[in-house]
């Protein structure tokens, strides 16, 4: 492979992002359905590669560049990170919602170790382990995540299919959070669940078309360098190939040292992004770091990961394990109904719909998705619901980034069941103590704080 390989790979893959996002402006049964661009790029990709009409020439090492961006995102995921308020702070403040977006978290990836487990186990035993997990993984963690742990396990333990099958996951994730959120919305209004519309109203153009109009539009970040001397964008790109550079030789270093030790890359790309973040504070120039700028140039490789992990997918490995991926999809999707319909129900304390909808879209593909579903039931962002999440996942991201990072490695040392079990009693933990400290079970089923009336809008 030749560096110009490489660049025409992503060269090819822009055009398709951008047929896609024409499609998106233009076309209004793409509008309809809020197909993400990169979702239609991928597929675009996939029927127009070399396993169906082999008509876009990539390279052969196309399938690589998933865990590629994976390492270069987590590598971002801390720098230029201003931690603000106290846990204390954030409990008082928020804390039904920290506990319930919390335990998604670990009732998901416990539902798939064990309940999906037991079952792969008992009928499909030429199955490894480590499959359960993808599920969860490209569920509530979308692509960047299902790369994480595809990537991982072929680290590990050399199974090269975990990638490909982590991104079915994550496309199956995605297009059903997308789908599934709306037909909710839909219900959710002819039961009066929604406290803020009563029936699916347009859409305003930019959410609609993907092409925000000028009064919508935001700054992507501020020039915190100046132009004479660099580029505030290299700035900031700089910094995160920084730490994937750290990630990526320190691996291989360990791994040639103690060739039995199992650490993923992108868990040591995440903590050189820490090392890189204590460093600007220590020289005193971490207010030169725009968070802003940081997360775009991650959401940036975040639509190129999702595009070719999705183009990526090898079509034959999800034949021979359609079965299992069938199993495993049916378990998350009633997992994400049933956590919205009984857990969000019960325990938010208001605007349960509002809020559980929001969960239902990011615990199937990504936060873009959960914006993208609360904007149709909370145009005005009423209900809090993104300023609450917002507070509460300072603290979440810890838990998310932290069982994306040592899942693989205990998964792969045989303790699959125990995790799942100990995840789940931490799960139920978090939801007993929600429903102690923060609501009180009504006739009605609905939740009232201490003190709080109850006003139907």
């Amino acid at each position: 492979m030749t560096a110009y390989d490489f660049l025409m790979d992503f060269a090819l893959m822009s055009i398709l992002l951008f047929v896609a996002q024409i499609l998106r402006a233009k076309v209004r049964i793409i509008q309809k359905f809020l197909l993400p661009c990169s979702l239609i790029a991928g597929f675009l990709g996939l029927f127009l590669g070399n396993q169906f009409l082999d008509i876009i020439p990539f390279s052969d090492e196309v399938g690589s560049y998933p865990y590629m961006l994976v390492v270069f995102l987590f590598a971002s995921l801390f720098i230029g990170n201003k931690r603000s308020g106290s846990f204390k702070d954030t409990m008082n403040e928020v804390g039904d919602t920290f506990l319930i977006n919390s335990s998604v978290y670990f009732l998901q990836y416990a539902i798939a170790l064990v309940v999906g487990g037991l079952v792969l186990r008992t009928f499909f035993k030429e199955v490894p382990d480590a499959f359960s997990v993808l599920m969860p993984g490209g569920f509530i963690g979308g692509h960047g995540a299902a790369a994480a742990f595809g990537g991982a396990f072929s680290e590990l333990i050399n199974w090269d299919e975990a990638l490909p099958i982590a991104q079915t996951f994550a496309t199956i994730g995605l297009v059903f959070g997308v789908l599934g959120g709306i037909v909710f919305i839909n219900i959710g209004t002819r039961k009066k669940w929604t406290r803020f519309i009563r029936t699916i109203k347009e859409l305003p153009d930019g959410m609609r078309t993907g092409m925000n109009p000028p009064e919508e539009r935001e700054i992507i970040g501020k020039e915190t360098i100046n132009n004479m001397s660099l580029d505030s964008l290299t700035w900031h790109f700089m910094l995160i190939l920084m730490a994937t550079c750290g990630g990526y030789y320190l691996t291989n270093y360990l791994q040639g040292l103690f060739p039995k030790l199992s650490i993923p890359m992108f868990s040591v790309a995440m903590l050189f992004g820490v090392l890189l973040q204590g460093i600007l504070k220590a020289l005193r120039i971490e207010d030169y770091v725009d968070k802003s700028a940081i997360s775009h140039i991650g959401s940036m490789a975040t639509d190129y990961l999702v595009s070719f992990g999705i183009a990526t997918i090898k079509v034959s490995v999800v034949i021979k394990y359609i079965v299992p991926i069938l199993i495993l999809t049916l378990i998350g999707i009633l997992f994400v109904i049933l956590y919205l319909l009984f857990v969000s129900k019960k325990l938010f304390s208001k605007y349960w719909f509002e809020k559980g909808i929001f969960i239902f879209g990011w615990s199937t593909g990504v936060i873009a998705i959960g914006v993208t579903l609360l904007r149709i039931v909370d145009p005005n962002y009423q209900s809090r619901t993104l300023e609450d999440y917002g507070m509460a996942y300072i603290f979440i991201s810890f838990i998310e980034i932290g069982l994306i990072a040592i899942l693989p490695t205990l998964i792969v040392s045989g303790f699959s069941l125990i995790t799942g079990i100990v995840l789940a009693i931490i799960g139920f933990i978090l939801l007993s103590i929600c429903k102690k400290k923060y609501g009180v079970f009504k006739d009605d089923g609905s939740v009232l704080r201490p003190g709080e009336i109850k006003v139907d809008l």
